[in-house]
């Protein structure tokens, strides 16, 4: 059968740690970790089957997507599951790093309109518009949790960015995508799954 669009994963870690922000598709991709490494290679085998074989790919560029039913070794649900325990949260650096959150329904959405927009081999930055600072993630946890939030600090860890921001023009531009879930409703969210679900069973 025809393949209508492949699409590629990608991930803002390809951009590595550039101080130029916020960060444009245009801009330099120099990844400072194994894992963005990886990424900027499967978007690499993405353009060259497009290219060469005339493959429909689009590779979208995630930034920090959250939401229910995340991955357990994600940030969001390792601090949920600390907090809920009465567990210190470890925090690596002064938590003044800045991450451009998206919320999975937005993420989804991007996905959904690939399917009809977005020349062969093209790329696009997928972010949630909810540029904050880890210490300010912390905060609104403790208000959607309710709860106190223990903090641990820790050395800043190698291989991981000081800041991340998306320039999404060009896929509100190209894909008519657009952000609709702010950060603290979407914390909400997935406080709210947490309960209902992780909880539920036992942190165990």
């Amino acid at each position: 059968k025809e393949i209508s669009k492949f699409i590629c994963a990608s991930s803002s870690s390809v951009y590595g740690d550039n101080a130029a922000l916020p960060l444009r598709e245009s801009g330099p991709v120099a990844p400072v970790s194994p894992y963005g490494v990886t990424k900027l290679a499967a978007e690499h085998l993405a353009r060259l089957y497009a290219a060469n074989f005339g493959l429909p790919t689009v590779s979208l560029r995630y930034f920090t997507v959250y939401g229910p039913r995340q991955r357990p070794d994600m940030a969001f649900h390792k601090f949920l599951r600390a907090i809920y325990a009465g567990q210190p949260i470890p925090v690596y650096g002064d938590g003044e790093q800045t991450r451009d959150f998206t919320f999975v329904a937005d993420a989804v959405e991007a996905n959904v309109a690939c399917m009809s927009h977005g020349a062969p081999g093209a790329y696009f930055n997928i972010g949630g518009g909810s540029r904050v600072t880890l210490n300010e993630c912390l905060d609104m946890l403790r208000e959607v949790t309710g709860r106190e939030v223990r903090i641990e600090r820790q050395g800043a860890q190698h291989g991981d960015v000081r800041h991340t921001w998306a320039d999404t023009t060009a896929a509100r531009d190209v894909l008519g995508f657009r952000p609709r879930v702010a950060l603290r409703e979407g914390l909400a969210a997935e406080n709210t799954w947490f309960r209902a679900v992780v909880l539920a069973r036992g942190l165990g």
